[in-house]
């Protein structure tokens, strides 16, 4: 995957357009238990290419990783929906160590992510605070006329029109994110956004908070 300048303005509307549409990623549908692989956790934490983007306490009896791409609206909708919650009642209370991995359905769910990476080179805050303001406002820049509006909420974030452009046309963080989510297909068999693994257990879609309590709130027992 290469993001180039014409390919951003030429082709990124259509995809999202069909994601959101279509729907190129998965809510849940079967019981949790009939969806549920594990993979070892020696595996899924090894290092990224990429700094891990994490939230919480990496001491916590649980860890739960996120696969998403920024143009799923499915994805969003965790985000809107389950996230707060999830965040006040096991983030941020030390029981759950939180990471957020990009797995980009299309080109412009790749830039979206990059300028999250480049936003938060420095401080994970004001990445995972782009994160939460493109989920919110997705269908504004994904959907309708996808450079302006991504340009305008780049701006918000302190970017400049310059600094935005040389961050899409950073191709070490491009190669970053596309090797995170090669890893995730190849080696974790994610296939749909968003894709949780609760300490290595696999949930794809968009879960509830209930969901995310059934499968979480065992490990905290006793």
């Amino acid at each position: 995957m290469q993001i180039t300048r014409r390919e951003f303005c030429q082709s990124t509307a259509a995809v999202a357009f069909a994601t959101t549409v279509f729907g190129i990623s998965s809510l849940s549908s079967f019981p949790l238990e009939a969806l549920a692989e594990t993979v070892p956790a020696g595996e899924l934490m090894k290092p990224e290419t990429l700094p891990e983007m994490t939230l919480g306490n990496d001491k916590a009896p649980v860890t739960v990783i996120e696969y998403a791409s920024m143009t799923c609206p499915h994805c969003a909708h965790f985000q809107e929906t389950t996230f707060p919650e999830f965040k006040k009642r096991y983030i941020d209370t030390g029981k759950v160590h939180y990471i957020f991995r990009e797995f980009p359905l299309d080109n412009l769910a790749a830039a979206a992510s990059m300028l999250a990476r480049c936003a938060g080179k420095d401080d994970k805050d004001k990445y995972f605070a782009l994160v939460d303001t493109l989920f919110r406002q997705q269908r504004q820049w994904a959907v309708e006329k996808p450079i302006p509006p991504l340009l305008a909420i780049a701006k918000q974030a302190g970017f400049t029109e310059q600094t935005f452009n040389a961050c899409l046309a950073n191709q070490q963080v491009l190669d970053g994110i596309e090797s995170v989510r090669q890893r995730a297909v190849n080696k974790f068999k994610v296939q749909s956004t968003p894709t949780f693994f609760i300490n290595g257990t696999s949930y794809p879609g968009a879960l509830s908070i209930e969901d995310m309590a059934k499968a979480i709130d065992p490990y905290l027992k006793g």
